[in-house]
């Protein structure tokens, strides 16, 4: 993923959009805040190197869903994102409908939307993970083969699941940072609905087991973030 982020936000709430705009700036986004549809499409003919597209539903002179159908006239590929206070089924289908990547509706998380952002322009550009060379994890005594999905302590090792192995092997690549929850979510259980988190969650409790092989090794869980892979043996 390029190192700035452009973002195209379509929202007619001045008090909310201002907000927004202002979050996503200190997160290190470029955004072009729109406060109409006919401004935002507009501002997305004019220039071609933007990676998201956030809209509002209900909006003066182009509604959020003819905005997006317009977007997907001109690139059939960029992100969209409604963000929106309508919340019927049917407006989340025809949001769906239109070509939306993601329903988001109001209120919602800042953070969570930053999540979700960054988790889909990964998969888009086909980098889900930071990368490395090796399947193979160092964790204070333990060693971690993700390949033959195998964690050692000397010549005692354990036979992991798949889902085990996939979620360790997050967790290491992420390893003393913040290794989001939506993201392992969508990137492994290809779902983040409650019944994946709960799923997750179990998961997580095995792994803690396994790594109390070192007391070293910590997997904390930040509410509302993810989980960190804490390795106080560096």
């Amino acid at each position: 993923m390029k190192e700035r982020v452009n973002i195209l936000l379509a929202e007619d709430d001045l008090n909310f959009g201002e907000v927004l705009k202002n979050y996503l700036e200190l997160s290190d986004y470029s955004v072009c805040w729109c406060k109409n549809g006919i401004e935002a499409f507009k501002s997305f003919h004019l220039r071609s190197d933007w990676d998201i597209c956030l809209l509002d539903v209900m909006m003066p002179e182009m509604d959020g869903f003819t905005l997006a159908g317009e977007i997907r006239k001109l690139n059939s590929e960029i992100p969209l994102f409604f963000l929106t206070a309508k919340s019927l089924k049917d407006d989340v289908l025809t949001g769906y409908k239109c070509g939306a990547d993601d329903y988001i509706i109001k209120p919602f998380d800042a953070e969570v939307l930053q999540y979700k952002i960054n988790a889909t322009l990964s998969r888009r550009s086909g980098n889900r993970v930071p990368q490395r060379d090796t399947n193979k994890f160092e964790l204070g005594k333990l060693t971690f083969d993700y390949s033959i999905r195998q964690l050692c302590l000397n010549d005692s090792c354990m036979q992991l699941s798949p889902k085990e192995a996939e979620l360790l092997k997050y967790l290491c690549l992420y390893k003393n940072d913040v290794l989001p929850r939506e993201l392992a979510l969508k990137n492994i259980w290809e779902n983040d609905d409650y019944f994946s988190g709960r799923s997750m969650d179990v998961y997580i409790a095995k792994l803690r087991k396994y790594l109390k092989q070192d007391p070293g090794l910590e997997i904390i869980s930040l509410h509302g973030k993810g989980f960190r892979l804490a390795d106080n043996t560096l």
